[in-house]
């Protein structure tokens, strides 16, 4: 049985070489600012967030991760280029997967740097994956970003691009969008009461829920315009199957993400960042030849990551959650940092995963 002390000592020692790497060593508070910080979140985790509240502070939670409250101070008061690292304990509560701890150690490394976005993020992804080497993972990559430029380049109204969007992280959501938009699955019934209704605000019924007359009149307006706008074409609907459906190592990944650019032009140059993300990961050793790439990868993960994503996998054992994970959160950076902005990614490790391999082998 692993001990606290042994997870603990195996956390200082992958701390040193983030150190050794450069980063400085930084420890959030264990009680974040839930109404400040907890809708950065994706509904996952604010879903699984231990939150309590006093007179004095307000409403605050255990730290669920590191990544959100290390890009608030550095943008308070961080200095460029920056790199952190950090070791300590995360919450989550478990109520849908009872046998995985609700308190585990994560360490971390983030990279702040405008510089050369695609060197940081061969710089964070290979540091982990060296460490992790004689673990014998599975290394899964994605991107994000190629997903949101996509969204982006479709023919159709921004309401419905705003909502593909929103719910990129939600693939059933996501999928029952597409079908609508794209005419696959009829208006609902109650809808196509509701639109039919000349003046459905004249009725006396009495206002359920926090919305006003107003706003229910301009959500009306709103089904409205998107019941007149037309359809999603069957052309562009396969071109983001295609995409969402390539899993392959990235040099083919990157050629079949530049056929789909032929007639979706919107996602080049997020194509062209994943190619100088894979020249960067060999200067930096990584066989990304035998590098896998998913297209739909990181869906299911935080929603602050908006571009390049990664995770390593013990194949062994399915019933685990990623080693290490992390990626690219410029947006994160965007909205903590009050108008300004600066390219981060990081990754972080579970060094009690990791023990518990190794005690297995």
């Amino acid at each position: 049985m692993l001990s606290r002390r042994d997870t603990n000592a195996r956390a200082m020692g992958l701390r040193e070489v983030f150190e050794t790497a450069g980063a400085e060593v930084v420890d959030p508070p264990l009680l974040q600012p839930a109404e400040t910080l907890l809708d950065l979140y994706g509904e996952d985790v604010r879903g699984r967030a231990y939150i309590t509240s006093d007179a004095l502070r307000g409403e605050q939670m255990l730290r669920p991760d590191f990544t959100v409250p290390v890009v608030q101070m550095h943008m308070a008061h961080g200095a460029e280029p920056a790199r952190y690292t950090y070791a300590g304990e995360v919450f989550r509560r478990q109520e849908d997967n009872p046998d995985r701890p609700s308190e585990y150690v994560q360490v971390g490394y983030e990279v702040f740097d405008r510089e050369n976005p695609a060197a940081a993020e061969a710089e964070v992804f290979a540091l982990i994956s060296n460490m992790l080497a004689h673990a014998k993972l599975r290394a899964a990559t994605g991107d994000i970003g190629i997903l949101v430029a996509a969204v982006a380049g479709l023919k159709t109204t921004d309401e419905r691009k705003a909502a593909l969007t929103r719910h990129i992280w939600r693939p059933r959501k996501f999928r029952q969008l597409l079908d609508r938009y794209s005419g696959k699955t009829p208006t609902p019934v109650t809808r196509k009461d509701l639109l039919a209704d000349a003046d459905p605000l004249r009725r006396a019924v009495p206002l359920i829920g926090k919305r006003t007359l107003g706003e229910i009149g301009e959500r009306i307006t709103a089904l409205h315009n998107d019941a007149a706008a037309p359809p999603i074409s069957s052309g562009e609907i396969e071109l983001l199957e295609a995409l969402l459906g390539i899993r392959e190592t990235v040099p083919f990944a990157l050629e079949q993400l530049r056929d789909v650019a032929v007639d979706l032009p919107a996602i080049a140059p997020a194509v062209d960042r994943l190619a100088d993300r894979a020249d960067a990961m060999v200067e930096r050793g990584v066989d990304v030849d035998r590098l896998d790439f998913e297209a739909s990868y990181g869906r299911t993960s935080l929603e602050y990551y908006d571009g390049f994503v990664f995770g390593f996998y013990a194949e062994r054992r399915p019933d685990l959650p990623p080693v290490a994970s992390g990626g690219r959160y410029d947006a994160l950076t965007r909205r903590l940092g009050n108008g300004q902005e600066i390219p981060a990614v990081g990754g972080v490790i579970r060094p009690g995963l990791l023990l518990e391999l190794e005690h297995a082998q």
